[in-house]
């Protein structure tokens, strides 16, 4: 009997569906439109992290060493800022390393160094990566306490940059999802609405009659969570189609900045969830605020 009685239920609620067509269609649109927008922006974001942990493993503070250091004392040097917390790597980098590396820089116009093939005056250095670029300071002013330490070069504007680019599209992704989600959820009451206003006099029969809330309220729950399902699926697919080309254009230039975009295969299985609960929780909370005005008999 249980079984029969769910049955009813959500098969009310998936005819409710099809018999309000055009309410239906307006609200998948806007929800998809919504959902969409915040897609991208989710989209945005992950891209950006991803960046930001590229960038950590390739930006890079230079920890020049005294000229007059021993082999010892530079090895030791080393050891120190590998153990340095937030450190990921440090790598030695010669005089004469740092030679071949200005000449290959220099390409066709090496002659300008031709005078200081046997006085070489570069530095010894170490290139040293983070775990995390929000501590560059904290590291730099452990490792400038050390000794043989000459001087240490950042790129302080570059990362500074990164870092406030990162925190505006997390703030900026926050409140579009509030948005979103408050324009989805008054939508689909509108649209619920609809529907039970056109069946006031049913329910109120069904009341009178004994039914329970819940009884009379599923089949409205229900119509608002295939809305919303319905919605996620076909946002989804549609941010999908439209983030895969757009990637497929920029192609060449984000190799040429050696930054590599995030696959969408990559974030699909966490995008897919968030548009389920979001569809699911917009379409529940929006069919119970449309139902509460009818359910007071």
């Amino acid at each position: 009997m249980r079984y029969n009685v769910l049955g009813y239920l959500i098969g009310e609620g998936f005819r409710n569906v099809l018999k309000n067509k055009k309410s239906t269609i307006a609200s998948l649109m806007i929800m998809c439109a919504t959902m969409f927008v915040f897609g991208i922006f989710f989209l945005i974001g992950e891209n950006v992290q991803g960046v930001m942990k590229q960038v950590e493993e390739q930006q890079a503070m230079q920890v020049f060493i005294n000229p007059d250091a021993t082999e010892q004392q530079v090895t030791e040097l080393g050891i120190k800022i590998r153990n340095v917390p937030y450190v990921n790597q440090a790598e030695h980098v010669t005089k004469e390393d740092a030679f071949n590396t200005m000449k290959a820089w220099l390409k066709d116009r090496q002659g300008v160094l031709a005078g200081y093939a046997k006085s070489n005056p570069f530095k010894a250095s170490y290139v040293v990566t983070l775990t995390d670029l929000t501590k560059m300071g904290e590291v730099e002013q452990t490792i400038k306490t050390f000794d043989n330490v000459a001087s240490i070069t950042l790129r302080d504007d570059t990362i500074n940059k990164l870092l406030d680019l990162a925190n505006g599209v997390r703030t900026v992704s926050a409140v579009i999802l509030v948005l979103l989600i408050l324009i989805s959820i008054f939508i689909i009451a509108n649209t619920i609405k609809l529907t039970v206003h056109a069946r006031r006099k049913e329910i109120s029969i069904m009341k009178y009659v004994g039914a329970t809330n819940g009884f009379i309220r599923w089949p409205f729950m229900v119509e608002g969570i295939v809305i919303g399902v319905v919605s996620a699926l076909l946002s989804v697919s549609l941010l999908g189609l439209s983030y895969n080309y757009v990637v497929g254009q920029t192609v060449g230039f984000v190799e040429e900045i050696k930054i590599s975009l995030l696959q969408f295969s990559d974030t699909f299985n966490v995008l897919i969830l968030i548009y389920l609960i979001l569809g699911i929780g917009i379409g529940t909370i929006g069919s119970a605020i449309s139902m509460r005005k009818y359910l007071e008999v």
